[in-house]
């Protein structure tokens, strides 16, 4: 393993990890019910081109389109993503840049 590696990986909060597959495993604070199951943690994939742009089309703000893009890289509804508190929803948001940024340094 490359010494950058290693540090990124000592740099990542105890809540995050990233699984073989390269996706984000975000462990919540709070359970929550997701396509009718309570879950106390979620994988978030790598976006993909086609995702960013229809959350693009769906959303009617920047915070809408991150909710349609969030709700997307999860695989639950918009209206599900509304019910994080609002700290999970920003292990969300930091699971997200932490996930793109990884791809990056590849």
């Amino acid at each position: 393993m490359s010494e950058n590696k290693k540090q990124d990986e000592k740099k990542l909060p105890n809540w995050l990890s990233f699984n073989a597959d390269g996706e984000a495993v975000i462990k919540l604070l709070k359970e929550v019910e997701m396509n009718g199951v309570k879950q106390n943690q979620v994988i978030m994939r790598e976006p993909t081109i086609g995702d960013v742009r229809l959350a693009k089309k769906q959303g009617k703000n920047d915070e809408d389109t991150e909710f349609y893009l969030f709700a997307s890289l999860i695989g639950c509804s918009p209206n599900e993503v509304e019910k994080f508190k609002l700290k999970d929803y920003s292990r969300l948001q930091e699971g997200y840049f932490r996930l793109v940024r990884e791809q990056n340094n590849d």
